[in-house]
């Protein structure tokens, strides 16, 4: 395992341009589409390798009450998620990148020991060989994290090769870690936090939380520019319906976040904090031995947006 300067060193904000790999869920809400749409509308800093596909499964407590239901397993999620995938790169107009996608893990990790094989886990061990400390592979996670920990256990050599950015969990100060992505595989929360390798948190409540959108805005910044940002733009709206949202509901787009930390570093403010340690009973518990790791605790919102609607309505 690295020690904590070189893990910092590896932490710090790239300049120039980077490659990276995508990590979703996209097909369980809708901020996945934004967040991808952005990092292929980005490729003057990001060059995109890869898109894995990750497993969600909504029918887990707590979040067994929500609906609608958009999964009947762990890895009917995951194929709805490669599919929308596609879905995505079709209205884009990006049909070359269709090959860089892979089919994630069709369950949650057995074991904090036993790393799920899928062609996505296996692309990630294998790909990351190619890069060093000093010129790491950027890994952007945004849904349950068993992918990720399944190549991180499939072939630990990797963690001193990639950074692995993490919207999961919530603030460290929040009374408890009851958040969608941690939630469903904690097992592999807590490979990616024990492993060594160097990690991002975007936590969710208490944090990215507050990157909020409305309906009035959608409109008047997305509506009618092209084909994409109108499907955007209309699911946003029946994802809202369908929750059972207020007319006057204001909607986070989580997962824009976790691309917007590598494109400017003036979009986010961050600090180390040690490596928590997620807890089955959905908490952090800490020890002031562990590594560090880079902690974001607020969003410059008003100027991610900017950037974000930029590019999208091009």
């Amino acid at each position: 395992m690295m020690d904590n300067s070189q893990i910092v060193k590896m932490l710090e904000w790239p300049e120039g341009k980077v490659d990276v790999v995508l990590d979703s869920d996209t097909f369980n809400e809708i901020d996945d589409q934004y967040a991808l749409a952005y990092m292929l509308r980005s490729l003057d800093k990001l060059n995109v390798k890869a898109f894995y596909a990750a497993p969600f499964y909504k029918f887990i407590p707590p979040f067994d009450k929500m609906k609608p239901f958009k999964s009947s397993s762990p890895g009917d999620g995951m194929e709805k998620s490669y599919q929308e995938i596609m879905n995505v790169l079709t209205m884009m107009g990006e049909e070359e990148q269709k090959n860089k996608v892979y089919r994630g893990s069709e369950k949650y990790l057995p074991s904090e020991t036993e790393g799920v094989v899928s062609d996505a886990a296996k692309d990630l061990a294998q790909r990351a060989m190619q890069y060093s400390p000093e010129h790491p592979l950027y890994v952007i996670a945004i849904a349950a994290v068993t992918n990720v920990a399944s190549a991180l256990l499939l072939n630990p050599e990797i963690r001193d090769r990639i950074v692995v950015i993490w919207l999961g969990g919530n603030a460290l100060e929040w009374p408890n870690n009851l958040e969608f992505n941690l939630v469903q595989d904690v097992a592999a929360a807590r490979v990616l936090f024990s492993s060594g390798v160097p990690v991002v948190l975007l936590p969710c409540r208490g944090v990215v939380s507050s990157f909020t959108v409305s309906a009035p805005e959608l409109d008047y910044w997305m509506k009618g520019k092209n084909k994409l940002c109108d499907y955007l733009v209309e699911a946003t709206k029946e994802y809202a319906k369908a929750r059972g949202y207020l007319p006057t509901w204001q909607k986070p787009v989580w997962d824009v976040a976790a691309v917007g930390w590598l494109l400017d570093k003036s979009f986010m403010l961050d600090r180390y904090e040690i490596s928590p340690i997620p807890t089955y009973d959905f908490h952090y518990a800490f020890d002031k031995s562990r590594h560090l790791i880079k902690y974001v605790y607020h969003i410059h919102s008003d100027a991610l947006f900017q950037d974000l609607f930029n590019k999208l309505t091009k």
